[in-house]
């Protein structure tokens, strides 16, 4: 109510004035005829708001409480009423959770109106609920927040109207219901309140229309302020009907697509296929014309609901220009719905009727198989293998038995476990329809040998009816010469439990489809449950064409079937088509054009049989040079044939993949698709339903992956193609909607009512031809790759397609020489031209397409974008040549911006920052070759301007010397004083401009900012109150940060980054004490740079240098001894200069990790005993440090004083290596920590370790290697290591044994053992001595005779 965050701005107000100020705030967003009616809807809306948020909660209202306080509203002052016999339930607005209901309420009055009412709802239930008297609802004088926990309450009142919110939860009952008016009855709901629409909720026709109820709100109320009298009434009723109308037709759609997907079951009837296609089309219409008032309610929210033209267009073209067309839609729908009921559509089963899969048995349809001997020999091996050997079948074991054996807790593996069979080996045969899958199991089980090695043989046809009872029947029916007469599962499974037990069967179920995993594979569970004890050697053999059935229910890998090889697939094929099986007495002329034929038909057995037939009835050159030039979806085929048999898969997919994969037909074959490209294409023809908050294109994605499981898409080499004959029967599926011009031919065959088409390039297309597309007024897709921008093409060309073809939402052309009248395209929500195209700038009325999400131009040069490009309010994705430009979500601020990447060499002098001009929603922006333009061009961009900008990357390109342009461009440049991300990677400038001051942007609260002070006396005038972050990175003669770090410039920093600045110098650390939010500062590979001090108390990571800086260029710059960071966990320190560390120096006492590494100079680490931190109270230097690892540091000799335990008491990690001159460690002090647990020590050759070397009975790892003489405490610095885990020795020398009994004594608990290269160790106890070790590497250790070598068991340590 009160906008984002307005409740907290008003802390200190008493509740009357912020009652006051929120309804100052609803007037200024109603228009001003509305607010006399809803005011006091408003007033005690906030006074409820304010009960609810008390922070004791016994004085927060009931509900009943509420809706009696609404029941006292004066109705007599609203005027706003509906006739009681037409309307019968309360409306009200659509809103997120974050929105205000403005309910009004009558006194009383019961309503008699039931949910399933049309427009109905149960919210007069609730309100005659509850009788009691509603008490008193006090509100006093005092501030409005009494509970100091901070909170947002509800979104800015004063919004732009056409910022996206989600609606998505708006239920079905909310649909608004006008009708004649009637004084006993209120209407409820504030008609000129903005209502938001979510960016991801932008596609689905059904639950889109829903937002539409808006626009009647709108509608409705324009009229009531500008109409009186006759006009009033008859516009009301005018504006009644066309709402119920559509209501109506929105309702039907459910029921229509549930109708189409049971009419494609039948479709093999001729008069359910004569049917189908027509609704189709009325679907398609009702789709259509929803989304067209769609269209006019984001119209509304761009114009803002009190325009006049909004309104006189709205009602010209839809209020009167539409209910005919509604009424007409809903009868055609409602009478093939009547046709197809009465055909019985509405009861059928959803299964496959028997003729079009007709039952199968083990007894083979050919004599000879073809092209499948390596699979039959595979399989006949692994069946009569036997099966006391370990060597059956080892390489088709699934997943190393992991499934079937093991008892891992990992969810996945124990479904897997009670989904197969323990005792029973089921192989899968997988391959798509018609490759040979059943006549490879009929011939297997023919074979001689498979006979005489199996008891018996089953074959039952499980089809789509995966009925447990039926298969368990006929399975025993297989068994004995008794029909299995009871129904009683239990019984069956008895007797199918005692056959499996005492005869050695080979099961085979042919023909399983995805019904079998349904309900979490309970029915094969169910039917395999007999099977737990079978006599060994039984097998079961599966047919499926599904790899997610062959996946679930195999338990080795499965056969998977292609089509056949060339040579074996001809040698089929003559048979198919002379019979003879030899064509050599043929015509030769003939086998010329059937090897022509073969290549289509991609090996599949029974495509050879269907064209074999289809040939062998004319053995005439023109017959078989027609079926050659022919299509193979257009050739008449039978039931069982090979289009009919693959459109079974089609036919068993849910209905939102059928869409999705039917539409692929307008594509050519062997086309390459990308994922992410169709799945926006799907979004775009309303294909993907929406699924909560997840992004519609990543749901788009999510069906594509679908489809590729069950094998319609194939990866090849990273692209995805369609099987042949699967794109041969999407084709046929959508012969009526899709469709693909190759030819000047095929203009003829184009169906009248064709929705997707498709013009390929090349052949005798004719302009001509091209212009006649427009009578295709139906079109929803338009892909054309003959290119449009050449001379040869009349202008008229594709004026005439987007004046004519309205219905468009996706186009995708190879280029155009301009867009005209394409505003007119209400639905279109994809564009993309291919290749480089003449236009420079997009047309003004582009920005009218509201519904507008993908923009593709990515050849085209744009030098400007439209002044109102921010209409296109939907728009999620917009390319250009060097430009791309992404709409985000802010879902904690309910708001959308934009990312935007410019690369502004690209394109004409300035493009790039004109287009950027009239992006107002810029939200983060990166920019690359800034030093291309001129700062007159940079200027345009005005991003100071832009309120929305919270993240702003600038890059120059490459090294060179400065300019004064620099300077200047970036001057122009300066971001807005919302940026809360800067980063400058590049720049050439000596220094960085003195950003001039500016007002904060309108949406920066100023209570949000911490306290800024500008400091006239040092010029600093700049000031970024909310930047959190600032990257400088590659800004090679940058000198000085003093001006853009001053604590006044940036006062909320909390990461500052600093790298490969070599010239730079100066950086104010001094004053970082005065950063209050500073909590992570990097600088690396700025050798140069240098601070007398860094006092930060809030600062937590620091790093300085990298651990690669080997060389001057590389490294950090000299740093003084004083670090005074009282809050830093993590340091990282690399520097080239550094050549002493004074400890005392250092105030870190939360320190939790220290890293130094590659310090090429360092010396010593110099500390004082019992040293104490200043103002600490007498704490120890670190001590909270965990973690120590010094490394790469070739000069130190000493650092004695640091591993002290005054210096490190809590240390749990110490890793000391490659410091080749270190000379000695306290090793004697080691045991001293009790807390630590991993101790590396390697790389230090010159360690002397003549005072001891004792370690602390924590220890879980050490890892010794090259580290000096140290066998004279080796073994006996392990004998108390009980927690030891890890042991690594490598490179020691002179260490000679290590007693057999320590392992077992002492090391108890030791997992791992690695010792390498030591040359002089002979024993180590023997092999029997460290069996119980879990992982064991012991290798380059000669004298070692004692041991197998090298000696490896388990996993090598990492």
């Amino acid at each position: 109510m009160a906008g984002r965050k307005g409740y907290n701005d008003h802390g200190d107000t008493t509740s009357l004035k912020f009652i006051e100020s929120v309804c100052e705030k609803w007037q200024k967003r109603v228009h001003a005829t509305m607010w006399s009616h809803i005011s006091q809807e408003v007033k005690t809306c906030i006074e409820i708001a304010l009960s609810c948020v008390e922070s004791d909660r016994q004085k927060r209202p009931t509900i009943s409480q509420i809706v009696n306080a609404l029941k006292m509203i004066d109705i007599e002052k609203l005027s706003l009423t509906c006739e009681a016999q037409s309307m019968q339930a309360l409306v009200h607005n659509q809103y997120t959770t974050s929105s205000a209901s403005m309910g009004v309420h009558d006194g009383g009055t019961r309503f008699e109106s039931t949910p399933d009412e049309v427009g109905g709802d149960d919210r007069s239930t609730h309100a005659s609920m509850y009788q009691e008297t509603a008490e008193p609802i006090d509100y006093e004088y005092k501030p409005i927040i009494r509970n100091p926990a901070p909170s947002a309450i509800g979104g800015h009142a004063d919004r732009d109207i056409w910022e996206l919110q989600n609606v998505t939860q708006t239920s079905k009952e909310n649909i608004l219901d006008y009708g004649p008016r009637n004084s006993n009855i209120r209407v409820e709901g504030s008609l000129h309140t903005p209502v938001t629409i979510g960016i991801m909720d932008a596609i689905g026709v059904i639950s889109g229309f829903k937002e539409c109820d808006y626009l009647f709100q709108w509608a409705r109320s324009t009229i009531l302020s500008q109409f009186s009298g006759t006009n009033e009434q008859g516009l009301d009723e005018e504006l009644f009907r066309l709402k119920n109308g559509l209501q109506c037709l929105r309702d039907t759609l459910p029921a229509m697509y549930e109708l189409i997907d049971r009419a494609e079951w039948r479709s093999h009837k001729h008069y359910v296929a004569e049917l189908l296609p027509k609704l189709r089309d009325g679907v398609y219409d009702a789709e259509d014309l929803l989304d067209e008032f769609r269209w006019y309610m984001l119209k509304v929210k761009v114009d803002g609901n009190g325009s006049q033209s909004s309104f006189m267009d709205f009602f010209n073209s839809v209020i009167r220009g539409s209910f005919n067309k509604v009424d007409s839609i809903q009868k055609r729908l409602d009478n093939i719905s009547m046709h197809l009921r009465g055909m019985g559509l509405h009861d059928i089963t959803i299964r496959f009727d028997k003729s079009v899969r007709p039952e199968t048995s083990s007894f083979p349809d050919e004599t000879k198989i073809f092209g499948r001997d390596m699979e039959l020999k595979q399989i006949i091996e692994l069946f009569c293998a036997p099966r006391n050997s370990s060597d059956a079948h080892p390489k088709r074991q699934k997943g190393n038995s992991a499934l079937d054996v093991s008892t891992s807790t990992s969810a996945r593996n124990q479904v897997g476990n009670e989904s197969r069979i323990s005792d029973l080996l089921v192989l899968p045969i997988v391959g798509i329809g018609g490759v040979g899958k059943t006549t490879l199991a009929q011939h297997i089980c023919s074979h001689e040998e498979v006979e005489s090695h199996f008891d018996k043989i089953i074959w039952v046809c499980v089809s789509d009816d995966f009925d447990v009872k039926r298969l368990t029947k006929e399975v025993i029916q297989s068994c004995s010469e008794k029909y299995a007469t009871t129904e009683n599962l239990n019984l069956l499974q008895k007797i199918f439990s005692d056959i499996a037990r005492t005869e050695k069967l080979l099961i085979v179920l042919d023909d399983m489809w995805d019904d079998v995993l349904k309900e979490n594979r309970k029915h094969w569970n169910r039917f395999c449950a007999p099977l737990r004890n079978v006599l060994p050697g039984s097998m079961m053999l599966i047919t499926t064409r599904s790899p997610q059935v062959a996946d679930k229910v195999g338990t080795m890998d499965p056969i998977t079937l292609e089509g056949l090889e060339d040579d074996a697939f001809w040698k089929f094929f003559e048979v198919c088509v002379f019979e003879s099986g030899s064509s050599s007495n043929n015509d030769p002329e003939l086998e010329h054009i059937g090897r022509r034929i073969v290549p289509k038909l991609q090996g599949s057995p029974l495509a050879a049989k269907t064209l074999g037939r289809i040939l062998r009835m004319n053995l005439q050159v023109a017959h078989w040079n027609d079926v050659l030039e022919s299509e193979l979806w257009k050739l008449s085929q039978e039931e069982t044939e090979i289009l009919p048999a693959l459109r079974l898969s089609y036919m068993y997919l849910p209905f939102r993949l059928k869409r999705c994969f039917s539409f692929c037909a307008v594509y050519p074959k062997d086309y390459q698709f990308q994922k992410d490209r169709l799945a926006e294409i799907w979004v775009a023809e309303g294909f993907v339903e929406p699924q909560g908050d997840t992004p519609l294109q990543d749901i788009g994605c999510e069906y594509f992956n679908d489809l590729l499981n069950r094998s319609f898409f194939q990866e090849v080499h990273g692209k995805y193609l369609i099987h042949d004959l699967l794109h041969d029967m999407a084709q046929k599926v959508s012969e009526h909607e899709c469709f693909i011009v190759e030819r000047e031919s095929d203009f003829n065959d184009i169906p009248p009512n064709v929705r997707h088409l498709s013009i390929l390039f090349g052949g005798d297309i004719d302009n001509a031809s091209l212009l006649s597309l427009y009578h295709l007024t139906k079109l929803r897709t338009l892909l054309c790759e003959k290119p449009l921008a050449n001379k040869k093409t009349p202008a008229s060309l594709m004026e005439k397609w987007l004046s004519k073809l309205l219905y468009l939402r996706v186009i995708v052309c190879d280029s155009t020489n301009e867009l005209p009248a394409i505003g007119n395209l209400k639905h279109l929500r994809y564009l993309q031209i291919l290749s480089a195209s003449p236009f420079k700038s997009l047309p003004a009325e582009f920005c009218r397409l509201y519904n507008l999400q993908i923009l593709r131009l990515e050849k085209c040069i744009l030098e400007s974008l439209p002044d109102d490009f921010s209409s296109l309010i939907c728009l999620q994705r917009l390319e250009s040549h060097g430009f791309q430009c992404n709409s985000r979500f802010r879902s904690f601020q309910r708001e959308l911006y934009y990312e935007v990447s410019v690369d502004v060499a690209n394109g004409e002098q300035g493009s790039a920052f004109r287009c950027i001009k009239n992006i107002n929603q810029l939200g983060e922006l990166v920019m690359y070759n800034i030093d291309k333009q001129s700062k007159e061009h940079a200027a345009e961009a005005q991003l100071q301007n832009k309120k929305y900008l919270e993240m702003l990357n600038l890059s120059w390109y490459g090294l060179r010397s400065p300019e004064d342009n620099d300077i200047e461009v970036l001057r122009v440049l300066q971001p807005p004083t919302c940026l809360k991300i800067l980063l400058l990677n590049g720049y050439p400038g000596v220094s960085l401009p003195r950003w001039s001051a500016s007002s904060l942007s309108d949406h920066i609260n100023p209570s949000e900012i911490l306290e800024v002070l500008v400091d006239n006396a040092n010029d600093i005038t700049g000031i970024f109150p909310v930047l959190t972050e600032l990257v400088i990175d590659k800004c090679q003669n940058l000198s000085c940060l003093e001006h853009i770090l001053h604590p006044d410039c940036v006062p909320a920093i909390r990461e500052i980054t600093i790298k490969d600045c070599k010239n730079l110098v100066s950086v104010p650390a001094e004053r970082f004490g005065d950063l209050r939010c500073l909590e992570e500062f990097t600088v690396q590979g700025c050798p140069n740079i240098s601070f007398r001090s860094l006092v930060a108390p809030s600062l937590k990571r620091l790093v300085l240098g990298r651990g690669d800086d080997y060389s001057y260029e590389h490294s950090c710059g000299n740093f003084a001894d004083n670090i005074d960071c009282c809050s830093l966990t993590y340091f990282f320190l690399s520097s080239y200069h550094l050549t002493s560390i004074q400890l005392q120096m250092w105030n870190l006492p939360a320190l939790e990790e220290l890293e130094i590494s590659n310090c090429e100079s360092l010396t010593s680490i110099i500390g004082q005993s019992g040293q104490v931190l200043k103002n600490t109270g007498g704490s120890r230097a670190f001590p909270s440090l965990a973690s120590l690892s010094i490394v790469w540091c070739h000069e130190l000799s000493t650092m004695d004083d640091l591993l002290a335990e005054d210096y490190i008491p809590a240390i749990e990690k110490i890793c000391i290596k490659f410091c080749i001159s270190l000379k000695s460690l306290p090793g004697e002090r080691f045991w001293k920590f009790s807390s630590l647990r991993d101790l590396e020590i390697s790389g230090c050759g010159r360690l002397s370790w003549k005072n001891g070397f004792f370690l602390p009975s924590s220890l879980q790892r050490l890892a010794l290697a090259q580290c000096g003489d140290i066998s004279a405490w080796v073994p006996d610095c392990l004998e108390n290591l009980t927690s030891l885990v890890t042991l690594e020795i490598s490179l020691c020398r002179h260490i000679t044994s290590i007693p057999g009994s320590l392992w077992s004594t002492n090391l108890t608990s030791l997992e791992n053992l690695s010792i390498e290269n030591c040359a002089d160790i002979v024993s180590i106890g023997g092999e029997n001595a460290i069996s119980e070790i879990q992982n064991v590497w012991i290798t380059g250790c000669p004298g070692m005779e004692e041991l197998k070598r090298p000696m490896v068991r388990g996993k090598r340590i990492p």
